[in-house]
């Protein structure tokens, strides 16, 4: 049997405001398989874009371990981090986080420019990942000129564009309207079925979360299920 690709062991994250200590997610452990589609749930508060965060290496436990793909990045360096994530994780944001300045094709494109791939090789994995999500006669078109759906397939356009190991997803269709909802999920489900990814969601949406293979409920930082 395959170890699961990501392990969270006897995980703790508190912040220390002056001298309160404040938990916020508490003896955490999950286990998620390579090709799995998960969601996490829970009411504002509860701690899930918390532990989203530090299953994608944006934050650090304050205890436990975090491991992805056989590696523990709690004990990884900062600048170590850095490296991991960009290698290993492909963000999805609620509000897209596009460049402005730059088109939907050199959004796209920015996570490979860290990478020793030649342009043309840059050049030929976009317009792949333009076609996968059906943007390709919307490639220079600036963010201000795409729709709220369309700017949010440019963010998963350059979530995929490095082959990450993992895709997380933090609120992907909170800013969107029902039925481009509906396109973004069938998108993420493509994406799961069709490429085998990993995918971790935080979600309010009930109907995101039937998507998922599995949803996890998060209580007052506690894990639920």
């Amino acid at each position: 049997m395959n170890a699961p690709l990501v392990v969270v062991e006897r995980l703790t994250k508190y912040y220390v405001r002056g001298e309160q200590v404040i938990p916020v997610l508490v003896d955490i452990n999950l286990e998620i398989d390579a090709g799995e589609y998960i969601a996490l749930m829970g009411p504002s508060g509860s701690g899930k874009s918390t532990l989203l965060n530090l299953i994608a290496g944006i934050d650090k436990p304050s205890s436990g371990a975090i491991r992805v793909a056989g590696v523990d990045i709690a004990r990884l360096s900062d600048a170590e981090l850095a490296s991991w994530r960009a290698a290993n994780i492909g963000f999805i944001f609620q509000f897209y986080n596009l460049m402005p300045v730059l088109s939907a094709f050199d959004n796209i494109e920015l996570p490979l420019l860290l990478t020793a791939l030649s342009r043309r090789e840059r050049r030929q994995r976009v317009a792949t990942a333009l076609a996968l999500v059906g943007l390709t006669d919307r490639q220079e078109h600036y963010p201000n000129e795409l729709s709220g759906g369309q700017q949010q397939r440019v963010a998963i356009a350059r979530a995929l564009i490095s082959d990450p190991t993992l895709i997380v997803a933090d609120e992907p269709t909170g800013d969107l309207d029902r039925t481009t909802a509906e396109e973004i999920l069938g998108l993420l489900e493509r994406l799961n079925r069709e490429l085998g990814k990993t995918i971790v969601m935080v979600t309010h949406d009930p109907k995101a979360a039937e998507k998922a293979h599995r949803v996890a409920h998060l209580e007052k930082g506690v894990l639920a299920g």
